[in-house]
């Protein structure tokens, strides 16, 4: 009976570990480039729509990046180094952050920092469990 719900806690155990590992609910969703430009128009209202389009553009392209660069660092080149990966991952966003900057215009590119020191002030809040 004693081996019968140690492998029962074993099994139970593991299915706990898998569902956290698999982001069970509780994790992290990325938006999608056309609700990350929809998001930001509807916090900038002054984004053209050739500025959408560009923005689109911008945001794709960081997503490929960020998704092979993620692959690439888990499967191989990182072997799943968290601070290696946060530093390659900060500067990629710096470079987006560069990028959508120079689509939008300096009062556009103002309101997106507010936004962006917003937003991490957020997470950084998050992380420290406040």
């Amino acid at each position: 009976m004693k081996k019968f719900a140690l492998v029962c806690a074993f099994v139970l155990g593991a299915s706990v570990a898998t569902f956290a590992q698999n982001g069970g609910g509780g994790g992290r969703m990325r938006m999608e480039p056309k609700a990350q430009v929809a998001s930001l128009k509807e916090k900038i209202t002054t984004i053209t729509d050739d500025q959408a389009a560009k923005l689109l553009v911008v945001y794709t392209d960081a997503a490929k990046k960020r998704d092979s660069t993620f692959t690439a660092m888990r499967d191989g080149g990182g072997g799943g180094d968290r601070a290696a990966m946060m530093e390659v991952f900060t500067k990629m966003q710096t470079a987006t952050d560069v990028k959508i900057k120079g689509v939008l215009t300096a009062d556009q590119a103002k309101a997106y920092q507010k936004i962006s020191d917003e937003a991490a002030a957020a997470r950084k809040a998050r992380m420290q469990g406040n």
